[in-house]
């Protein structure tokens, strides 16, 4: 009888359905902490199929069960959770199945005993994923009964998946908010040709659009702030009350170089001295302090204030962070484009010319006068000028052994290193194994062709003679080429001299292609020093220019070496354009190897000091100035 009024509970509509309709409806509206929502749908459930208890459960790191919601809260701990224990493998089925489960929580009761409590266990997915799973404890006698409830169940469930679906489009729209914003204000500042003009227009879009009651902007002169903008103020006096106390605030957050915010959050641990001055003598009011960097240095601060019923939240001082640093670049490059230069310049020359000639600082004006004459000696003296390029030791004799068909590799006898005589040293050999099978392939078809020939003479058919001769003369050349290949697998040294190519011997039984370079054989008693002069010097460069040159190896002894080639094309080494110099060398030595680097000085003669210090800086302002 239980059952079937069970049954017929579950089947009518009744007005405790209309109200979980509304209670649905209600939770779909709830704007809190993850924890609170989830709480509020096990309720709803568990009234919805009268459920004794049910918990929202994971895996946690230490593969124990993790609950993150229970119903009623009163079943946290004790026997009342004693059943959560008890669905552990079940638990791990619907988490790595991704269905749901059933399961009896009470052994079979006897006879007379009409109910049953059963676990549900159902996964909560995301993203097709199943991160966690609800479980609930239910009183059910047969299994009609059981579906209905999982029907039920899992009928609501949809409300999880719609919880993250609107947190995500909360958490979009709050993204968007912050781009548009961003993008609008670094708009209006990049739109300003003065620096006064982009310091208000930052200052008036941050005060009308985050509703700020005043915004102002100070940038470091020396080593201190001085208040340039704020909004909705054309001219402010620097000796005013309000202007200093802005500065004092500013000063707090440049000195340690983070947000400052009054009133601070829980936990904060910047200093807010001045703030918290500045707030209780103009407000009450909310004051944020952002430092502007450019290339992580501090260029000024931007202060905020507004009234403390609506204080800044972590996304706004996230979004001015950001607006603040795309702006800055163009603040600064603006704040010094306007500073005039010649002015300056011209008032620092009148005053140190009035100094000069008048009758006081005796000892400035000797130190001038010193230093008048280093001056004119720099000018006027000359020393040796010389060009700097690096440069590589190379072989003049260098000869490469290479794979003369496709092969494998089947002997090494030499290392690198090792000395090797023409003609006579064996290098090492490939594998003629695939060459003696095709040679004895290519013999047996010429031969069939010979017989071919003979028997179409004998019977007279002279136009098939001459078809068999004409395909075994191919394949009688054929051999000639298949034995010259064989003949090659044994290399040999062409030249005398050291092997300066990688360790082949690790790669025996690897296969090589024609053309694959083997052996690298150079004369290491002749060497020569590439040179590689950069583009700017290279003009001045000629053909029998000496100098010395010093490896990285023996910073400690020079060589001598004299220009004798001159490469007339451009190469990059190093992402700059250089040109490749020849030189030879006036001697040798047993530690110098080809590949050896180091800095080469080529003597270019007797030029004046200030020539040489300043020759590269002429030039670069003559390419930029067009002079």
């Amino acid at each position: 009888m239980a059952g079937k009024k069970q049954a017929t509970r579950l089947d009518r509509d009744t007005p405790e359905d209309f109200s979980l309709l509304s209670e649905v409806a209600a939770l779909l509206k709830v704007d809190g902490p993850p924890g609170r929502f989830l709480l509020e749908l096990l309720s709803l459930q568990c009234r919805l199929v009268e459920a004794e208890s049910s918990a929202v459960l994971r895996i946690g790191e230490n593969a124990g069960v993790e609950v993150l919601a229970a119903y009623p809260p009163a079943s946290m701990g004790g026997r009342a959770t004693d059943w959560i224990g008890k669905i552990s493998p079940l638990l791990e089925k619907v988490l790595s199945s991704g269905h749901a489960a059933i399961s009896p929580l009470d052994p079979l009761h006897g006879a007379g005993k009409s109910a049953r409590r059963h676990v549900i266990v159902l996964p909560i997915k995301k993203d097709d994923h199943t991160k966690a799973v609800a479980a609930f404890v239910v009183s059910a006698e047969g299994p009609m009964e059981i579906a209905a409830i999982r029907e039920r169940l899992e009928l609501i469930s949809f409300l999880g998946e719609h919880r993250e679906l609107q947190m995500s489009v909360k958490q979009g729209r709050k993204a968007m908010w912050r781009l548009s914003l961003t993008l609008e204000i670094v708009s209006v500042v990049n739109r300003a040709n003065r620096f006064m003009s982009a310091a208000m227009a930052l200052c008036n879009e941050f005060s009308d659009r985050l509703e700020c009651r005043r915004v102002s902007l100070g940038i470091l002169d020396g080593r201190y702030v001085r208040a340039r903008a704020m909004s909705r103020t054309d001219t402010f006096g620097k000796e005013m009350k309000l202007t200093q106390d802005i500065e004092a605030v500013m000063e707090e957050c440049l000195d340690q170089n983070i947000e400052v915010l009054y009133p601070p959050r829980q936990g904060a641990s910047e200093v807010c001295r001045a703030a918290k001055h500045f707030a209780k003598q103009y407000g009450p009011i909310a004051v944020l302090s952002l430092p502007i960097r450019q290339n992580d240095e501090l260029s000024g601060v931007l202060t905020l204030e507004r009234t403390p019923e609506n204080p800044f939240t972590l996304e706004e001082i996230e979004t001015i962070r950001l607006a603040c640093d795309l702006c800055s670049p163009r603040l600064i490059e603006l704040q010094k484009h306007d500073k005039w230069f010649g002015a300056r310049v011209a008032e620092m020359a009148r005053e140190k010319m009035t100094t000069i000639l008048g009758s006081q600082h005796t000892w400035i004006k000797v130190w001038a006068v010193l230093i008048l004459l280093l001056v004119g000696w720099v000018t006027f003296a000359k020393g040796d000028y010389r060009v700097d390029s690096p440069f590589v030791f190379e072989a003049t004799v260098q000869q490469s052994v290479v794979a003369p068909f496709d092969t494998f590799i089947k002997e090494v006898r030499v290392e690198p290193g090792d000395s090797v005589e023409a003609e006579e040293t064996i290098l090492g050999r490939l594998d003629t194994s695939e060459l003696r099978l095709e040679l004895a392939s290519l013999k047996a078809e010429h031969l069939g062709y010979l017989k071919q020939r003979a028997a179409a003479m004998r019977d007279g058919k002279t136009a098939g003679a001459q078809i068999a001769q004409a395909q075994s003369d191919k394949l009688a050349a054929d051999i000639r080429l298949t034995e010259f290949h064989r003949d090659q697998a044994t290399l040999v040294a062409p030249i005398s001299g050291w092997i300066v190519s990688e360790d082949l011997k690790r790669q025996l039984g690897a296969p090589v292609e024609t053309g694959d370079v083997l052996f690298e054989i150079a004369r290491i008693d002749s060497l020569r020093a590439d040179l590689y002069v950069p583009e700017e010097a290279i003009a001045q460069v000629t053909v029998g220019n000496t100098g010395e040159l010093a490896s990285v190896g023996r910073p400690d002894q020079k060589i001598r070496f004299t220009v004798e080639q001159i490469n007339p094309i451009a190469g990059v080494v190093s992402q700059k354009n250089v040109f490749k110099v020849r030189a030879k060398l006036h001697e040798q030595a047993e530690w110098m190897r080809p590949g050896m680097e180091g800095i080469a000085k080529i003597s270019m003669g007797k030029k004046r000091y200030l020539w040489i210090w300043t020759h590269r800086l002429a030039d670069w302002l003559r390419m930029k100035l067009w002079i």
